[in-house]
């Protein structure tokens, strides 16, 4: 395989972005040239709502390509447009071979959230001192432990007592729902919007042999001691009555997903239905917790 690196500013990122996907990249990725500088942007986006912009200022469009051949006509083709006048190739180079599986594999350590209770690959041993582990490989669907939120919600878990029945809506791999589990909850129930998440979530609590309903949102009936919910702001909002309306009196409700300056969004939303705190925070990003 072949590979064309580019330049190019943020208004010209889709222009290059179709014209390479046109002709036959294998996939093209979008990079700030900037990554890892004092003039790096940040760009964040939530699902459902369009992006904030097509690129960074300075934009690194990488694209690979099946053979040497090809990626040389995609680059000549790609100078003789106009739109090209103000993009640049930077570079064409061979992939080098790799063990795909082992590079992969070797980017997903074993992830402590307490002394004691640890995610850990397939391929990897539990630490010495792990008490409880899940076993958990990286897959289609969200949460592998390695991301901030999830890691604060299995902190929380962790910390308190599990009641009979815990709702983990949004479940994604279903690592929250197994970890109360494996704290001793007994009838847990996931949901989430996305088929696939569903299978990953059936699959995941089969490999760490800990019993869940897994389904779609309708699948959560009644009311839960604990309802879990490490989705994004936004659909968090929306969700404030129907995630508040599934906590039993006294019950606890712990949402994540929320950077620290969409805190009071938040407490705004819930206002009629609890009282949310922030219980917990990392790398900008915070957990948010009631007891409805």
């Amino acid at each position: 395989m072949f590979e064309i690196s580019l330049m190019c500013p943020e208004d010209r990122v889709e222009h290059l972005s179709d014209a390479l996907a046109a002709l036959d990249a294998l996939s093209v990725s979008v990079e700030d040239a900037d990554a890892r500088t004092d003039a790096e942007q940040a760009l964040f986006g939530e699902p459902g709502m369009p992006p904030p912009k097509e690129g960074w200022q300075r934009s690194r469009v990488v694209a690979l390509f099946a053979d040497e051949p090809l990626a040389r006509e995609a680059a000549a083709l790609l100078q003789a447009q106009d739109f090209f006048s103000v993009c640049q190739v930077l570079a064409l180079a061979p992939v080098p071979e790799q063990d795909w599986v082992r590079l992969t594999q070797s980017q997903f350590a074993p992830v402590d959230i307490t002394p004691e209770f640890w995610i850990v690959p397939t391929w990897h041993e539990p630490p010495a001192q792990a008490r409880r582990v899940i076993r958990l490989d990286p897959g289609l669907a969200f949460g592998t432990g390695t991301h901030p939120t999830t890691r604060m919600c299995l902190r929380w878990i962790a910390t308190h007592a599990m009641p009979n029945r815990v709702l983990d809506y949004g479940c994604g791999s279903g690592i929250l729902a197994i970890g109360a589990a494996k704290f001793g909850a007994t009838d847990v129930v996931a949901v989430d919007i996305d088929d696939a998440a569903v299978q990953s979530t059936e699959l995941n609590a089969a490999a760490n042999a800990v019993s869940i309903q897994a389904g779609l949102p309708d699948r959560a009936d009644g009311v839960y001691g604990v309802v879990l919910a490490n989705i994004l702001a936004t659909p968090l909002k929306v969700l404030a009555p129907l995630l508040c309306s599934h906590v039993a009196p006294g019950g606890h409700l712990v949402l994540a997903g929320i950077l620290e300056r969409q805190a009071d969004e938040l407490m705004a939303a819930y206002a009629p239905y609890c009282s949310l705190a922030v219980a917990d925070r990392e790398d900008g990003w915070i957990l948010m917790t009631a007891t409805v």
